[in-house]
């Protein structure tokens, strides 16, 4: 879940701002001084941060500057001071953004996602994510094709790897023998396909906890098997 910092001293326009992000699944963190929020802001990991610039205790473009030298996350000023100089100063100082009070909840949330996405696809986040499966406390690359469970890694041959890994791609998805043997080993290839049910023992093996009752790859006899999710 990406988490999002808010800094602003009017209560109740950070809970409103809180309240429309939670809806669209943010978890968000309040700042009510601009002391507090700079503190935080630098301490903890945020994917974005909502900044005000008129806070009591501390100039909302100054914590801007300093968010701005030590973290590489998009900085969304809120403010009423729509004056044009006080856009081009928070833009100048690297500021990503600059919205007016009074907002509309839901343009606020529209830019926010925007902005998130935006940052995604420059640092390559959203392709990074799509190469790591994380399922429970199971995290397969795959990339490098490092599984880890627990935190720690887990050696597979190469076609225990493929098994597993487009098992877990496609969660929830009950796959005949046929069909994983046809996608691991090919359409033209001919072999047995009950070496599926050897493969998906030593995986079991390897990834399971008590492999006589599977957390993660369920048997359904006369069907096939399914990854759970």
């Amino acid at each position: 879940m990406r988490k999002i910092l808010i800094i602003e001293d009017q209560q109740s326009i950070a809970e409103l701002e809180k309240d429309y992000l939670e809806i669209n699944h943010f978890q968000v963190d309040i700042a009510n001084r601009g002391c507090e929020g700079l503190s935080k802001a630098l301490n903890k990991d945020y994917d974005l941060i909502l900044l005000d610039l008129m806070l009591p205790d501390m100039d909302g473009f100054e914590i801007c500057k300093k968010i701005r030298k030590e973290k590489n996350i998009p900085i969304l000023i809120i403010s009423a001071k729509g004056e044009e100089i006080d856009k081009v100063r928070g833009l100048g100082i690297g500021a990503d953004d600059y919205i007016s009070k009074p907002f509309s909840p839901n343009e606020l949330v529209a830019r926010v996602k925007a902005h998130l996405n935006r940052f995604d696809r420059l640092t390559g986040r959203a392709e990074k994510e799509r190469q790591v499966i994380q399922i429970k406390n199971l995290t397969i690359n795959q990339i490098s094709h490092h599984i880890f469970l627990d935190n720690k890694e887990i050696n597979l041959t190469l076609k225990e790897f493929e098994i597993l890994n487009f098992l877990a791609s496609h969660p929830n998805i009950v796959f005949s023998k046929e069909q994983i043997y046809d996608h691991v080993w090919g359409d033209d290839s001919y072999g047995d396909i009950a070496t599926i049910a050897v493969h998906i023992k030593k995986i079991r093996d390897k990834i399971e906890k008590d492999p006589q009752k599977p957390r993660f790859i369920d048997t359904l006899w006369g069907s096939g098997y399914r990854f759970n999710k």
